[in-house]
């Protein structure tokens, strides 16, 4: 896979083979960033996880830049990209797709809205062999604190819309919390997405073909800073696009 340039801290990426890499696209989250980067790095090394933490700078206007170059230089496992392609949350993804360099990889939000020791419970079920991890913040043992009434309508409508197309029992396919080995991952390639409608592309693929995943329970917290990048006029028809696409795919496959 090719992918645009990469900035000179990028180029720097540590040698030692790496188990787990951590995909974060980041667009103007200079207040919530440097948190959600040091709870991951910290429990990580506590587990001993073998990790890097690849943050891709997404078109950031304020001062997100500044801040990934200082956690760079205080924590060894930390680097970051500068996606210098069209800016959204689907091209940031691809762009740390196209430059990771674990085994498996996993997407995490910037925000904070991901619970670290899941990403650690996402880790433990994929070193069991499978092939992807999808999360799940609807379950019994999942906590959600402040999630938005008409994100969560659209939310709960879209996925059931999916599992019946999909004949699937898995419920948060929208769910951008994900775990990938490295050879899905570049499986699914070409990725359409742009925007956040990338979440349900990559598992649906996965799904169409016929890689093996675990569901398992995510908490999943409100962002306490900075502003939510997801639009509903913006990313409700790109949802519906895609997952007309995949089901198109899910038949061609067969063939």
């Amino acid at each position: 896979m090719s992918g645009p340039d990469i900035d000179d801290s990028a180029k720097n990426a540590p040698e030692p083979a790496i188990t787990l890499s951590v995909v974060i696209p980041a667009h103007n989250e200079e207040r919530v960033i440097k948190e959600t980067v040091r709870n991951l790095v910290t429990l990580l090394k506590t587990e001993g996880i073998s990790h890097e933490l690849l943050i891709v700078n997404d078109n950031s206007v304020d001062s997100t830049q500044d801040v990934l170059a200082e956690l760079c230089r205080q924590l060894p496992t930390v680097r970051y990209i500068n996606n210098r392609g069209s800016r959204g949350f689907g091209e940031a993804v691809k762009c740390g797709l196209n430059n990771f360099n674990g085994e498996c990889v996993a997407i995490v939000m910037a925000d904070g809205s991901d619970d670290p020791n899941d990403l650690v419970r996402f880790f433990r079920k994929w070193s069991e062999g499978y092939d992807c991890v999808f999360g799940d913040r609807f379950n019994k043992n999942s906590e959600i604190v402040d999630y938005p009434w008409p994100k969560l309508c659209l939310n709960r409508l879209g996925n059931n819309l999916i599992r019946f197309l999909f004949l699937i029992s898995y419920r948060d396919v929208s769910n951008a919390f994900k775990l990938y080995s490295r050879n899905v991952a570049t499986d699914l390639y070409p990725l359409e997405s742009s925007g956040f409608n990338l979440t349900v592309e990559m598992p649906l693929k996965s799904i169409v073909k016929n890689y093996t995943y675990a569901v398992v329970p995510n908490n999943w917290y409100n962002r306490n800073a900075g502003r939510s990048k997801w639009k509903i006029n913006e990313t409700l028809a790109e949802y519906l696009i895609i997952v007309w696409k995949c089901w198109l795919e899910k038949f061609a496959n067969r063939k």
